[in-house]
């Protein structure tokens, strides 16, 4: 009972502490948290309030859903950066900075390029605008120009052999009809397999852009990597694999890629010497083209680790290092707004379906029959709230913000661990891991000398309405005996050490039924880590409804659960930081899995 009085009186101080905001800024949700908040300085204690105001600086729409390659991943890293370097950490990244670059790029070509037809220019934006992509194209000189059909539609296309070495003009595809939101990757699309063998692939789509919107074709927002992706062609259709031959003219096309390339109507007529191409037949050839396109590609901040010490206190074991970890990426935005509320109903529909079919995937038909009660959310909203970016503010924002607070906490500590404690916020997790694969194959401290990593991925939620089991005390822990009894032992230890210890889930160590939950512990930054020999433990809440949908905002969070975790994986960080360093003991779990549950 005094629990349950505890508990309440949490809730009820922090709803005094962000009453004021809410006045301002909106009413409560059922969840007692408000739609916006200002920022306010926050304190060395781990409490529910001061994740509540990181979370909603961090998984603010200004940060863009902070995706790798992109400008808003540059915000949120400033913002990790800018506040360990407040509290007085090391930095531990490149060249004495916070930071730990990939290496994207932002590409583009400059306006020296030129584009000539029987040695007359086309206009550079006005006529022709390149498209950049990963590489600086083939060369163009002196090459034919051939009308080659509708974009994307090889029923209305040259051949192959009529393309191989031209100078392809296309008529525009017609327009898509609208679909839902896109996936989480982005990058340039590769060519129609018809069209491989030209040299350039022009379309004649710049018409309906204005000067600026043309422009922008050449002002790339996304950087992407300079890694080059290895020939992945699958059996033809008779199961025979591609030959040598073809397989080094694919490398060689990625090494050096045909020019792509958008046209005004008035240039394409031009590349072919009439008033216009209305009507034009399929394989009509035009003039010769030459064209020098200036490409440039400059490396970026939008892709970066954040990487900071907090010194340990023994002279000794400071050489020593507990790795502590989260994804401070995303997965961006879309395109296309929509009301954030329906689609959060929606959601929530949908998971309570989930929860009571055992967590089995739900057919398609069961989905299309989930209706959405527009006049309860037109009362609590009478203006439909539009939204196009996908915050993540549990996924991973709120274990960003977690080992942010955790820093803040171990910063202020009069005597620090006996070990060094290593801050990593790795980039590029939903891309594929990247940033942890980059930082444990170029560790900006030796590898040996990390004792344990403990990775946080989405410890905002794990209710009774997110999945089974779940409450104000569920957390679930992956992996932590895999490689190190010794730390599966002080995770355990620790828990019960807790002025009200935590119902820790080990039930994800091996394979369930739950549909999307196998093979959690491959799917995460702390894989890396137990690939390069360290002992890991990760952490987390559960997937829920709102997994990288528009709808995981901060205003859904559990914060007094949230700070609960946060408080107990920061007393492990210093256990850790203090004991004996863990053994490693084998590539399989040390004992059963079980939920142990005080």
């Amino acid at each position: 009972m005094q629990n349950v009085r505890r508990f309440a009186l949490t809730l009820a101080v922090l709803a005094v502490a962000i009453s004021g905001d809410a006045r301002a800024q909106g009413k409560l949700n059922r969840f007692g948290n408000p739609p916006t908040m200002s920022p306010v300085p926050t304190t060395s204690a781990i409490t529910a309030k001061d994740l509540q105001v990181r979370l909603y600086q961090f998984a603010d729409d200004s940060m863009q859903g902070r995706q790798i390659g992109r400008l808003g991943n540059k915000k949120g890293t400033d913002y990790i950066a800018a506040e360990m370097k407040r509290l007085g950490a090391i930095p531990a990244g490149d060249n004495g900075t916070y930071f730990q670059v990939m290496p994207y790029h932002l590409r583009s070509f400059t306006n020296h390029s030129r584009l000539t037809v029987d040695g007359n220019p086309l206009a550079w934006v006005k006529d022709w605008v390149p498209v950049p992509g990963v590489r600086a194209p083939r060369p163009i000189s002196g090459v034919t120009v051939i009308f080659g059909g509708v974009a994307g539609d090889t029923t209305k296309q040259i051949s192959a052999a009529q393309a191989n070495g031209k100078f392809v003009v296309l008529l525009p595809a017609p327009p898509a009809p609208p679909t839902g939101p896109g996936g989480r990757g982005f990058g340039f699309a590769l060519p129609p397999t018809r069209l491989n063998g030209a040299v350039a692939v022009a379309t004649i789509n710049l018409d309906d852009l204005t000067p600026a919107q043309r422009a922008a074709i050449n002002q790339p927002v996304v950087a992407t990597s300079s890694v080059m992706r290895t020939f992945g062609g699958r059996p033809g259709a008779q199961g025979a694999a591609p030959d040598s031959l073809t397989i080094v003219k694919a490398l060689l096309d990625q090494l050096q890629p045909q020019a792509n390339i958008r046209l005004s109507k008035g240039a394409a007529a031009q590349l072919f010497g009439r008033r216009s191409v209305d009507g034009i037949p399929l394989g009509t050839t035009g003039g010769s083209v030459t064209a020098s396109l200036d490409f440039i590609e400059l490396p970026t901040d939008y892709a970066r680790n954040v990487v900071a010490i907090i010194p340990g206190s023994d002279p000794v074991l400071k050489h020593q290092y507990v790795a502590i970890g989260a994804h401070n990426d995303h997965v961006g935005f879309t395109t296309s707004p929509v009301d954030k509320d329906s689609v959060k109903a929606f959601n929530d529909i949908r998971n309570r379906l989930l929860l009571a079919n055992n967590m089995v995937t739900l057919d398609p038909q069961r989905i299309a029959s989930i209706r959405v009660n527009m006049d309860s959310i037109r009362k609590a909203h009478p203006k439909p709230r539009l939204d196009s970016i996908r915050n993540g503010a549990d996924d991973d924002g709120s274990g960003s913000m977690g080992v942010l607070e955790i820093a803040e906490s171990i910063a202020a500590m009069k005597v620090k661990p006996k070990r060094s404690t290593l801050f990593v916020w790795h980039t590029g997790e939903e891309a594929g891991l990247l940033g942890s694969a980059f930082f444990t194959a170029n560790p900006t401290v030796p590898m040996d000398s990390v004792v344990a990593q403990i990775n946080i991925d989405m410890i905002g939620r794990g209710r009774a309405e997110d999945l089974p089991g779940g409450g104000p005390d569920y957390v679930g822990v992956i992996g932590s005996s895999f490689d190190s009894k010794d730390l599966g032992d002080e995770v355990l230890a620790v828990n019960k050490k807790q002025p009200k210890p935590l119902t820790l889930d080990f039930k994800f160590d091996t394979t369930i039924s739950w549909s999307g939950y196998n093979n959690l512990y491959g799917r995460s930054d702390h894989i890396n880590y137990a690939r390069a020999g360290v002992p890991i433990a990760f952490f987390f809440t559960g997937l829920h409804g709102d997994y990288h949908q528009l709808s995981d905002e901060p205003e859904f969070i559990d914060y007094p659960h949230y700070a609960k975790i946060a408080n107990y994986l920061r007393d492990l960080t210093v256990e850790v930081g203090n004991g004996p360093r863990p053994r490693i003991n084998g590539t399989k779990p040390s004992r059963p899995p079980r939920t142990a549950v005080p």
